[in-house]
């Protein structure tokens, strides 16, 4: 089956705000678990000057797309990155004035992304941003279709932002990787960019997060501190399906709409923004 039968018809963005007044929000908003918060407040930190390299690997490679359909698919995924971007740097703000230190991880994203850009091919980059979708899908598929998952995150604004961000990821989830192949990219190349990706998106989380918690107080309470950590052998996102789904793209002619995720976004398009949808109000 080829890229152009398994893509979806369609990524289109949406214009929506979301909003986190003072007080909207608890210190440790995952549910009082201390590190997934600062977890989840890291990975939030690290989005807009990902999503701002991710816009810059597939544009750089637009006027080399010929099929009409991919086009408009890049065109899709850059409006969707986009409004990602800003929507997690308002969210960001929030974060840094609940003690968060993501003004901090927002400059260190930034330097890493000017030295990955002057030490690798622009192909490369490409290969780069195709392998961490693939995370960011597989997490948010996750987000999705485990209730668990959902419930870690309440009913808060955060909940609704990161629900609506889950969606467009699933949707775009093959954009950047059909770009890559339709400009030449090979399976080494993917291949070998994820085997490194797998190891160091994983120590850049777990390392911030920890230095993250060195400067929060309720970090120095012993038994809050071991109980968090020993949840996370029961988080949702760090299962053996999760893992397996990771772990597929490694194999040699693998294409993220393998699996199959249609009922679970038309299910969440009418949960957000059908009729009665949770998140209708948010869309200007």
């Amino acid at each position: 089956m080829t890229a152009n039968e398994n893509r979806p018809q369609a990524v289109q963005p949406r214009r929506i705000r979301f909003n986190y007044p003072v007080a909207a929000l608890d210190r440790h908003f995952v549910q009082g678990d201390l590190v997934m918060s600062h977890m989840i407040a890291h990975l939030s930190a690290v989005f807009p000057e990902g999503e701002d390299f991710f816009i810059r690997s597939v544009r750089r490679y637009a006027d080399q797309i010929t099929d009409p359909e991919l086009k408009d698919q890049v065109k899709g995924f850059i409006g969707q990155e986009v409004t990602h971007g800003r929507e997690h740097r308002a969210l960001n703000e929030r974060l840094h004035e609940m003690g968060y230190p993501t003004r901090r991880i927002d400059r260190l994203v930034n330097r890493r992304q000017k030295v990955i850009e002057r030490r690798f091919s622009p192909l490369t980059c490409l290969a780069i941003t195709a392998a961490l979708e693939h995370f960011t899908a597989v997490f948010a598929e996750t987000l999705l279709s485990d209730e668990r998952a959902q419930a870690l995150l309440g009913t808060t604004e955060v909940r609704s932002m990161l629900l609506w961000h889950a969606i467009e990821e699933s949707e775009h989830r093959s954009v950047a990787f059909d770009v890559y192949r339709a400009v030449g990219g090979d399976e080494t190349r993917r291949i070998r960019t994820m085997r490194i990706i797998r190891f160091s998106f994983p120590l850049a989380v777990v390392t911030n997060t920890i230095i993250s918690l060195f400067a929060d107080r309720a970090a120095y309470h012993p038994v809050r501190l071991v109980r968090s950590f020993a949840a996370l052998r029961h988080s949702p996102f760090l299962t053996r399906a999760v893992f397996r789904r990771l772990g597929e793209y490694m194999r040699p002619g693998f294409h993220p709409d393998d699996q199959d995720n249609t009922a679970l976004l038309e299910h969440w398009e009418a949960a957000l923004f059908g009729e009665q949808g949770s998140l209708v109000d948010h869309l200007n």
